[in-house]
């Protein structure tokens, strides 16, 4: 028994270093039987193994995913899922702190403290975009929740405190406003509901925010009672900037043009209408320009200046809707917006099973199609950066409460949309509008240059209308854009393009460019 194990472990000896020919023919027959058993075996065993170690592999790299995602947490994005707006549980830090400051980016103090007691110096000017802070959060209030109640205040300090029992001061929530584009949008509204957006293009800071009707946040106390007593019809809490849903109108038209552009490349610049009638049928749906005027011979250039019904009810009917539909939603149309309070979502509804009469006035804007202000200027900010949407986005920086820097914000990408070619001509028929079309009066005169669209919309069974802006002004490297909403412009006589036009009119006068 002994002879035959050592014979064995000769025998692996041999099979590991890998026998010649010449060597295995001098094996007796029982070897070389026993070395081919052997071969077998360790076949089997390496076949059964290898799910084994694949596991092993598997769980190894499972096991260290997850140690760098905990230190990825506790380093990087501790502070951004603590700080979630939806993260009821932060107001137990108010025990310890005194809620902090927020200001604008040229300094003036928008919310504070007088005592326990939380106060807004300027009122209704910045009710919505800063929000309030009792009964619920809304604006500036909620968004920047974590940071008004974490505090960064000296070390010794802080522990002196809490040995008095006493609160520490929470940190100051710097803002991207800017209080001088804020007022003049807020005053050119005059008594007129709607919403403004300014933002800049090129990094997504939103630098005035307003929404009418408004109301006062250092009397939230009644103003909650009212809004939510039982025959309120009242909306001001709502901030139509971001969750108002209005149809876009003829701002609309830049869109449509766009999708027309991609699924006509080689020859949209041939397009050509004739708008000669005062009233035609497209689909079985009577189509008439604004005024009912005619604009005569265009191309598509000029039926976007002269912000052309017909031409567009026309488009609209050679367009394949699916292929519309998929450029809309590239443009976040039924998806939400990257943004980090509370926001509506626009709506596209037609696709390929829609009834053909929706298509003409889809086309210009009327229709069930909706799209909040914040929306529409997102888009127009995405054409004057070059076809990259930014993210856009209200904390510039967080100081503690001796303006020391505790943390900057910087600007987020969301995607590329456009190319470059599809920006370049949509720029030239915006510039358009501005120069020779629909909003020529409104810019004439103007230091700046500006490329834009206007958009009417009815509402109300046609008795009333919306009237739109979307711009942004220094063409060739553009500062701001601004997007504006008027409801009942037909009956106050206020015109989304002179508020526009007073707002960058501020920009460049206060010298911001």
């Amino acid at each position: 028994m002994k002879k035959k194990e050592e014979t064995s472990k000769k025998l692996r000896r041999r099979r590991r270093k890998k026998l010649s020919e010449t060597d295995y023919s001098l094996l007796t027959p029982e070897q070389q039987e026993f070395l081919e058993t052997e071969e077998k075996i360790d076949k089997i065993n390496a076949k059964m193994n290898r799910p084994v170690i694949g596991i092993t592999y598997i769980c190894s790299l499972m096991i260290l995913g997850l140690i760098v995602y905990i230190i990825h947490f506790m380093v990087v994005d501790k502070d951004q899922v603590i700080a979630n707006a939806a993260n009821t549980r932060l107001d137990r830090y108010a025990s310890d702190v005194i809620r902090g400051d927020i200001v604008t980016s040229d300094g003036k103090t928008v919310a504070t403290n007088n005592g326990e007691k939380r106060e807004y110096p300027y009122g209704n000017l910045f009710a919505h975009v800063v929000g309030y802070s009792d009964y619920t959060k809304a604006g500036l209030e909620l968004v920047g929740n974590y940071y008004l109640l974490d505090s960064h205040a000296g070390i010794a300090e802080r522990a002196i405190h809490t040995l008095r029992e006493e609160k520490n001061q929470g940190d100051t929530v710097v803002s991207t406003l800017n209080y001088d584009l804020q007022k003049t949008a807020y005053d050119a509204l005059g008594s007129a509901n709607g919403a403004v957006v300014v933002m800049e293009p090129d990094t997504g800071k939103i630098l005035a925010m307003v929404s009418k009707p408004d109301f006062d946040p250092n009397e939230i106390d009644t103003v909650w009672q009212e809004a939510n007593s039982e025959n309120a019809n009242s909306s001001m809490l709502l901030n139509r900037a971001t969750q108002g849903l209005y149809p876009p109108g003829s701002t609309f038209k830049i869109l449509t043009t766009l999708s027309y552009m991609r699924q006509y490349s080689r020859k949209y610049k041939d397009y050509s209408y004739s708008c000669a009638s005062d009233e035609v049928i497209f689909n079985g749906v009577p189509v008439h320009c604004y005024g009912k005027r005619t604009h005569g011979e265009e191309d598509l250039s000029m039926a976007l200046a002269n912000s052309c019904n017909q031409a567009y009810a026309d488009i609209g009917t050679q367009l394949n809707v699916n292929k519309w539909r998929d450029t809309l939603e590239s443009f976040l149309f039924n998806k939400n917006l990257p943004y980090t309070d509370s926001t509506a979502t626009s709506r596209f509804t037609l696709d390929g099973k829609s009834d053909s009469g929706y298509i003409p006035q889809t086309a210009f804007g009327q229709g069930d199609t909706l799209i909040t202000p914040l929306h529409n200027a997102m888009i127009t900010a995405t054409i004057a950066n070059g076809g990259l949407m930014m993210k856009p986005y209200l904390i510039d920086q967080i100081e503690n409460y001796k303006g020391n820097r505790v943390r900057k914000f910087s600007p987020s990408s969301y995607d590329t949309l456009m190319t470059a070619d599809e920006v370049e001509v949509l720029t030239g028929y915006m510039r358009k509008v501005v120069t020779e079309g629909t909003a020529a009066d409104y810019f004439a005169g103007t230091s700046y240059d500006v490329a834009g669209k206007t958009g009417t919309a009815e509402y109300d069974n046609g008795n009333h209308d919306y009237s739109w802006f979307v711009g942004f002004s220094n063409v060739d490297d553009p500062d701001i854009v601004v997007s504006v909403i008027v409801e009942e412009s037909d009956v106050n006589g206020i015109r989304a393009s002179a508020v526009s036009r007073k707002i960058f009119d501020t920009y460049y006068s206060i010298g911001l460019n």
